[in-house]
């Protein structure tokens, strides 16, 4: 004898009880009788639910938990089985209920077509489950960094939910589901509109992994939207940055492809930072060099083999000239500027936190009404932001200490002020 058989004589039995022991009428015993099996039967079922997860947690889990890999692991997290064990009570519902009240139809129907709608709500959650787990798992590897899915599962997301909710209306008003496809069509501008932002948002995402625009805890600026620091997440409509003070900023992904970002990538991944900083030299200190002032000079431990090897040439060149020395401006001579863009660049190679082999210079920008700008132009040896700070800070407190000794001044404007009013 089949289940179904078995439920529909206990429905009966109990019928006839209410009716013959009971002395009930006979469409009142049926109705007591129904209800009372259908009580019956969602016990039972609540109670096999329970089993069921009591057995998962007892068996199934703990040797999840002993498998070396993390996937089952991330299944358990996201609730994977929970979810799927909700899908026995309701199929044993629908399957059932008929047996059990089969002198009420209209009720019947109602009870499956809510059981259906609701095996859709059960298995979008086991769906979500799984996205949700592939994308954890896929996240653990390096690579995932410059080529992240997330943006893809969102999507799929979205897809499944507007399916599942056609097949829900379709269930619950009884509407041919082909009837409400094509009634989509008719809203599809309507639709468009109102997925707009996951739309763009989707075509950007697409745009920024596959050209490797952006990845992972890149650090990116952005002033339009005040961003500073981090990408923490891409999503489907938005990226997170968390700036340097801790605030997180999103920014639509969009507007990564339609507006302009700065990526410092390139400059982590190259071992060094620049250093592009100007001092403003007081332009009324700068003079032909002395006999007394290259003297003094010598005395510089980097400067000596520089200053024998230029005075050579100069005098070699004004002898071949016939240079009357006697009048400055007459042939060539060194000055106290070009000897200190001489003493930076020496004092720069000798240090060991400045890499070499990027672009090195210390020039001349043009002269202006503050003073004429000495630019380094170098790179620090690390990328670390504090690193580089001090690495900075330590090589101008040098050159702000040391220009007085080739008799130059820092332009500093309030002092000028000071000197032409006296």
């Amino acid at each position: 004898m089949s289940m179904h058989e078995i439920l529909r004589n206990l429905t009966q039995s109990l019928t006839d009880f209410n009716k013959v022991d009971l002395g009930i009428d006979d469409q009142l015993s049926v109705m007591v009788g129904q209800i009372t099996m259908l009580l019956g039967l969602l016990i039972v079922i609540y109670a096999l639910y329970k089993l069921t997860v009591f057995a998962i947690r007892r068996s199934i889990i703990p040797i999840l938990q002993r498998t070396k890999t993390k996937f089952d692991d991330l299944l358990l997290h996201h609730k994977f089985f929970r979810n799927f064990s909700i899908l026995l009570p309701a199929l044993l519902v629908y399957k059932y209920v008929g047996d059990v009240m089969y002198g009420f139809p209209g009720f019947v129907h109602f009870i499956e077509s809510i059981t259906e709608a609701f095996f859709i709500v059960i298995i979008i959650a086991v769906s979500n489950s799984v996205l949700n787990t592939i994308n954890d798992y896929y996240n653990r590897y390096d690579f995932a960094k410059d080529h992240p899915i997330v943006g893809v599962i969102q999507i799929i997301k979205i897809i499944t939910y507007i399916v599942a909710l056609i097949m829900i209306v379709a269930i619950l008003f009884n509407k041919d589901l082909s009837s409400l496809v094509v009634s989509l069509g008719a809203i599809s501008a309507v639709l468009m509109l109102i997925f707009k932002d996951p739309i763009l948002g989707f075509v950007g995402g697409l745009q920024l992994i596959f050209n490797k625009m952006l990845s992972i805890e890149d650090w990116i600026t952005m002033p339009k939207f005040g961003a500073d620091g981090l990408v923490k997440e891409i999503n489907l409509t938005t990226v997170k940055v968390q700036n340097w003070d801790k605030t997180i900023v999103t920014i639509p992904t969009y507007s990564l492809i339609t507006d302009s970002f700065q990526n410092w990538k390139g400059m982590e991944e190259s071992g060094g930072r620049r250093i592009k900083r100007a001092i403003n030299i007081d332009m009324k200190s700068i003079q032909f060099c002395t006999p007394e002032m290259l003297a003094k000079f010598e005395k510089i431990s980097v400067l000596k083999e520089y200053l024998t090897s230029t005075e050579k040439r100069i005098t070699e060149y004004n002898s071949e000239n016939g240079i009357d020395s006697s009048v400055l401006v007459n042939g060539r001579r060194q000055t106290n500027i070009g000897v200190f863009r001489a003493y930076l660049e020496s004092y720069l190679r000798n240090r060991s936190d400045v890499n070499k082999n990027f672009t090195f210079m210390v020039r001349q920008l043009s002269p202006g009404e503050k003073g004429l700008p000495i630019e380094v132009y170098v790179f620090a040896n690390t990328t670390s932001w504090v690193k580089y700070e001090g690495i900075q800070s330590d090589i101008f407190d040098h050159i702000l200490a040391v220009i007085p000794e080739f008799g130059l001044r820092v332009y500093q404007f309030p002092t000028d002020v000071a000197t032409v009013m006296n």
